[in-house]
């Protein structure tokens, strides 16, 4: 019997040293090039890997609610719909266009701008690039702000529970939601502020990378507000694959959010707490959300062998 990970996309490859993450909306008219290219794609992830094993290159990729509907017949994911942009007292999250989406990872950099530059030649008129963001790792998998990243990820099997589809959509099993946003930090402000005051802000200690205890923590720091338990409460998590981002030319420095879950809704909770809290989460004073996008990534076998594309209407 398959379980989830056989069916999936690439959602649970490691963590690697390079990703590029690209945007896409799909213009009138192009529906049908954007079809065609689904079934297409893992050969062509293959034909720039191949020759290239050390790099470890793979790709993911997601569709949003408005296109799913322009590409497919049949049943929708249950739990696939608009990003729903957050507007707080202090803070807001953006929901900005787009209508594919592909994670691109590798070892280094090359494998993913070649797979990236063949899907958008491929694809031509029929999409329009929205973004188009490379990131890196960071010193030992830190953010700009001098942080460890992902270190609560879930492995092994906890990371397909919180990450793949299962029982509660069966048609749609080893598929996943991605939300995805993309932050800019003011480094100035952020690194003038004390070590001990970043530390509460983040809810992690910057030397060592310890959590700090329950009863010392910050209610506003961002380990609190991101910590989401269920009725019974056990912990729920999301499976993160965060990238580092950035230009000196631009002064342009930031985090790329990128969260895998079962259900979007635990990422949900977790965004409408730091955005919505009475106190917000700390982090949103040096880094702004400048877009939002919620996509379902379909498992494998659905690419290879998609529903037909509905009928065009007059």
């Amino acid at each position: 019997m398959s379980t989830p990970d056989d069916l999936a996309q690439p959602v649970l490859a490691p963590l690697t040293e390079s990703a590029l993450f690209l945007t896409l909306t799909i213009g009138a008219g192009g529906e049908t090039a954007v079809h065609d290219l689904l079934p297409d794609l893992a050969g062509m992830v293959r034909s720039v890997g191949f020759p290239l094993p050390d790099e470890h290159l793979t790709c993911v990729v997601g569709i949003g609610s408005a296109a799913w509907d322009r590409l497919f017949t049949g049943e929708r994911p249950v739990s696939l719909h608009p990003f729903r942009a957050l507007s707080g007292a202090r803070h807001q999250a953006p929901s900005t266009p787009g209508d594919l989406f592909l994670h691109i990872r590798a070892t280094r950099l090359y494998p993913c701008f070649e797979l990236a530059r063949r899907v958008v030649a491929r694809l031509d008129t029929a999409v329009s690039v929205e973004d188009e963001t490379v990131g890196f790792r960071y010193f030992d998998r830190r953010d700009l702000l001098g942080y460890v990243d992902g270190t609560e990820n879930p492995v092994g099997h906890a990371a397909s529970v919180a990450a793949l589809v299962t029982d509660e959509d069966p048609g749609f099993t080893g598929g996943s939601y991605l939300i995805v946003q993309k932050y800019l930090h003011d480094l100035a402000k952020w690194t003038a502020k004390p070590v001990e005051d970043r530390d509460r802000a983040v809810g992690r200690h910057l030397a060592d990378d310890v959590e700090i205890p329950d009863a010392e923590k910050a209610v506003d720091s961002h380990v609190a507000l991101t910590t989401i338990e269920g009725p019974d409460g056990t912990e729920r998590k999301i499976l993160r694959d965060n990238m580092p981002f950035g230009s000196i030319a631009r002064d342009e420095y930031g985090t790329y959010f990128c969260g895998y879950a079962a259900d979007p809704g635990v990422t949900e909770r977790m965004l409408t707490r730091m955005f919505l809290a009475e106190q917000p989460d700390r982090l949103l004073d040096v880094s702004t959300a400048v877009t939002g996008g919620l996509y379902f990534v379909p498992p494998a076998g659905f690419l290879a062998g998609p529903p037909a594309l509905p009928a065009v209407r007059g």
